[in-house]
């Protein structure tokens, strides 16, 4: 009997194979619904999840299921009347964004350099710049936290006090961030032909012209790559903007009476919905979702400008 299990199976099995070498494209169908699936479970489940605790009454967070425990969409509003929320999402833009513009810049020059010259050195010099992506921002912290707190004194100069600042941040972030968008921007720029650059050099430009008018026009989709990534990264940091702020609400809208001014970031404005006594998870669900917002539009933006990109070089080749 076991052998007339056996031979069925072996047969159904010998009939599948067949078939999926017949027809492959059915194996690749049913791979692409098993990764979508895969997909949605794993990176759409949480964000759904937030939803669930943002709707759901924070007396009844306790006992939610795959559906909410009530109906409470006011948390949005109430994410804003708590604390002022916007000012923390605002900080972490500002953030963002300046720290990406710098990247960039700093990034297209050494990129070309990288991609576009030859010199002695250029592979070792190219691994150290790596290097520095793998060291963990632990280790910088504390000589950078004695720097921007003016406590380090050079030929009698002292640092100045950069705590509380948004380059006490920044600065942090451009170096950890730059390593990156340098091998991204240098792969693509070595991608260009040299006669497109040779075209505008005989035209006067220069190689900083050809750069900025040549070669990053055709490499936009690297240019928005390492863009979005850095300016992803920057976003979602905790570690620093943790440590190099005071944490505190702006006076300006909180009564504080202070008059530093306070550039806590965005996950340290969802960390503030936790109170000594009581903790709002269904405040901090909301503001998690509020938060993302900022990068979910700019994801989209990004994924047509890289589209685009790619159509347009496409087309002049």
């Amino acid at each position: 009997m076991d052998a007339d299990d056996e031979e069925p199976r072996g047969n159904v099995l010998q009939r599948w194979t067949r078939r999926a070498i017949e027809n492959p494209e059915n194996v690749y169908r049913a791979m692409f619904y098993v990764a979508a699936a895969f997909f949605m479970v794993t990176t759409l489940f949480p964000f759904y999840w937030l939803l669930v605790l943002a709707l759901t009454p924070n007396q009844f967070i306790y006992h939610v299921g795959l559906l909410p425990n009530g109906f409470n969409p006011e948390a949005f509003i109430q994410v804003f009347q708590v604390l002022p929320f916007h000012i923390y999402v605002i900080n972490s833009l500002l953030l963002a964004v300046g720290t990406t513009i710098i990247v960039l810049l700093i990034a297209s020059l050494a990129g070309y350099v990288f991609g576009r010259l030859e010199f002695p050195g250029k592979a070792p010099l190219m691994l150290g710049v790596l290097a520095i992506s793998y060291f963990p921002p632990a280790a910088f912290l504390l000589p950078l936290f004695s720097l921007f707190n003016g406590n380090v004194v050079l030929f009698g100069i002292s640092s100045p006090n950069l705590y509380n600042t948004p380059w006490s941040m920044m600065l942090p972030f451009t170096a950890l961030f730059m390593p990156l968008s340098i091998f991204i921007l240098s792969t693509f720029y070595g991608q260009i032909p040299d006669g497109l650059e040779d075209a505008a050099r005989i035209e006067g430009t220069t190689r900083i012209g050809a750069l900025f008018r040549v070669i990053m026009p055709l490499s936009a989709p690297g240019v928005a790559t390492a863009g979005v990534l850095t300016f992803i990264s920057v976003y979602n940091e905790f570690f620093f903007s943790f440590l190099m702020t005071d944490g505190l609400i702006p006076a300006t809208i909180a009564g504080i009476a202070s008059s530093q001014n306070h550039w806590a970031p965005l996950v340290q404005g969802i960390i503030q919905y936790q109170g000594q006594y009581q903790k709002f998870y269904n405040l901090m669900a909301a503001a998690s979702i509020v938060g993302v917002l900022p990068v979910a539009v700019l994801v989209v933006v990004a994924q047509e400008k890289i589209v685009s990109g790619l159509t347009q070089g496409a087309l002049k080749e």
